[in-house]
């Protein structure tokens, strides 16, 4: 199985987010978020976290943002300065905003922020995504049982997230995940999560040198790919969001290759 690329440190520092997250999820009450699950707009590929009523409670979200900001500063006490503007800078107004920008995946919102107030780039969005994602999970386990399969190219079902990660589990199926919300659906063992596309003359799967659990799948009519790991392999196996890093050697393969984490059409004359 092949070393992961990135650092003891990081992977240490997501694991801690991870537990954190784990414990915010606990103080959020299940009857706050209510599902209305329209089967014609997800057939349509609107996520079914947009059709749900989730009454976020602000101060927790602050809270949260807290607590990540001692978090990194322990890891590294060199963002101390940056995160206490932040807090300074975040109040009610702001979170709501926070909240519904990171929920669309607004990256242009997230950059103005930081450039306007002095800010590295990924500090914003990384701080709201944080501490959206404990609600995007449990909305995905409150209504996970009415999720199967995923439209080709809405990507996850639940959230959104554009799809880049497979399993396989017992005989081979092919389970698509969801490293935001954790979500999980059925999809087809030769098909594009991007395009839809299952003619296996089109569709590849790249294998990687000293990786057996490993494959790249990779479609010449979108240009998009996917990770599909191997789960039985592993002897614990685990969460999609640490194997979703664990495997980001995949992602540098296949960019590397010219294929996207999203993939469009080609255009043709």
């Amino acid at each position: 199985m092949k070393k992961s690329v990135v650092s003891k440190e990081y992977l240490n520092l997501q694991k801690e987010i991870i537990a954190l997250q784990e414990n915010w999820k606990e103080r959020i009450n299940p009857e706050s978020i209510i599902p209305n699950l329209d089967a014609r707009a997800m057939s349509a590929g609107v996520p079914a976290a947009a059709l749900t009523s989730i009454n976020f409670e602000i101060s927790l979200f602050l809270q949260w943002i807290e607590e990540i900001n001692e978090l990194l500063t322990k890891n590294n006490a060199e963002l101390e300065p940056k995160l206490s503007v932040v807090l300074s800078l975040l109040d009610e107004e702001t979170a709501i905003r926070w909240i519904d920008e990171a929920f669309s995946f607004n990256s242009v919102y997230f950059a103005r922020f930081a450039e306007e107030n002095g800010l590295e780039e990924w500090i914003p969005q990384f701080l709201a995504e944080t501490a959206l994602r404990p609600y995007l999970q449990v909305t995905a386990e409150k209504i996970q049982h009415d999720i199967t399969h995923g439209v080709p190219g809405s990507g996850c079902p639940i959230c959104g997230e554009p799809a880049r990660l497979a399993v396989l589990e017992d005989e081979g199926k092919k389970v698509m995940t969801c490293p935001r919300c954790l979500a999980h659906w059925n999809a087809k063992r030769v098909e594009c999560a991007h395009c839809g596309n299952d003619d296996h003359k089109t569709i590849q799967f790249l294998t990687i040198e000293g990786d057996a659990s490993s494959q790249i799948q990779v479609c010449d009519k979108c240009t998009g790919y996917i990770k599909v790991i191997d789960t039985r392999q592993y002897l614990s196996k685990p969460s999609a969001s640490m194997l979703d890093l664990n495997t980001i050697h995949l992602d540098f393969v296949a960019q590397e290759q010219g294929y996207q984490a999203v993939g469009q059409i080609k255009q043709t004359n």
